[in-house]
């Protein structure tokens, strides 16, 4: 795997994003490495409980705007059967996360932004330093975060998901903790790795087959509606992709100029 790095150890799979020059962009390569990751950690009898972090100043910037841009440049034809695979990708990754049999914590020491904002949603649980940042800003680029709106909706509630999703504005680790996105306190960088991998171990002591139907009733019975949601986000977000101010966001983030709606 070019883009994701695994460690094991005492019985807890780390699963570091790579890809620091592009803050963990999520390109295709990328999402098919984590995919590739979880269904390994899934098989791997020794693991029973995953962190997952990133290389780098940023845990995710979110979509890959570099792509965006390449599928804009493709025939029109070509270009709407893209926009639909990259965003089936990324719900694929987030119901993989919400699947997954064992605890995941995301540690999270710098921005999640966006897509990377929905990765983190995706896990059971997240810790963070005073440096991160979460955002779901898609509208400042002319696209639709459903994925991310519909995860935040689900862990926290629909109040949260609407002023985050429909302001961009970002919210600091100290505001997560007070609406109940993290688990504890924001930590200082040195902390994350040993405090996220107590938290994963604290959520697998007790039995696997119990933590794996607790995990299964939080996700799809309590949530039953959520990965039916995702599914359709990823439709409505692709379909966005085709419109002129979708069109113009991608342009003006590749000119670093500010668009013009």
């Amino acid at each position: 795997m070019q883009h994701i790095e695994v460690k094991v150890h005492d019985r807890v799979a780390t699963l570091l994003i790579d890809r620091p020059e592009k803050h963990g962009a999520l390109s295709p390569g990328l999402l098919s490495d984590l995919r590739q990751a979880i269904s390994d950690v899934h098989q791997e009898k020794r693991v029973r409980a995953v962190v997952l972090t990133a290389h780098g100043s940023s845990f995710c910037s979110g979509v890959d705007m570099s792509v965006l841009k390449e599928i804009r440049e493709l025939p029109e034809r070509e270009q709407r059967q893209q926009w639909f695979e990259y965003w089936r990708q990324l719900a694929e990754t987030c119901e993989e996360l919400l699947r997954l049999p064992k605890p995941i914590v995301a540690a999270i020491d710098g921005p999640a932004l966006g897509a990377g904002f929905a990765i983190a949603l995706a896990c059971d649980m997240i810790v963070a330093t005073d440096k991160a940042v979460f955002a779901a800003g898609a509208v400042r680029h002319g696209l639709v975060g459903g994925i991310t709106a519909a995860l935040l909706a689900f862990r926290i509630n629909t109040s949260l998901a609407a002023r985050m999703s429909l302001t961009g504005n970002p919210i600091s680790a100290d505001e997560a903790f007070s609406v109940g996105l993290l688990v504890q306190p924001p930590i200082t960088s040195d902390q994350i790795w040993v405090t996220a991998c107590q938290v994963a171990k604290e959520a697998s002591v007790g039995s696997p087959q119990a933590i794996q139907a607790t995990k299964r009733l939080i996700n799809e019975s309590v949530g039953e509606l959520l990965l039916t949601q995702i599914s359709a986000a990823a439709a409505d977000s692709a379909t966005a992709c085709t419109t002129e101010s979708a069109g113009e966001g991608i342009d003006a983030f590749a000119k670093k100029t500010k668009p013009q709606w």
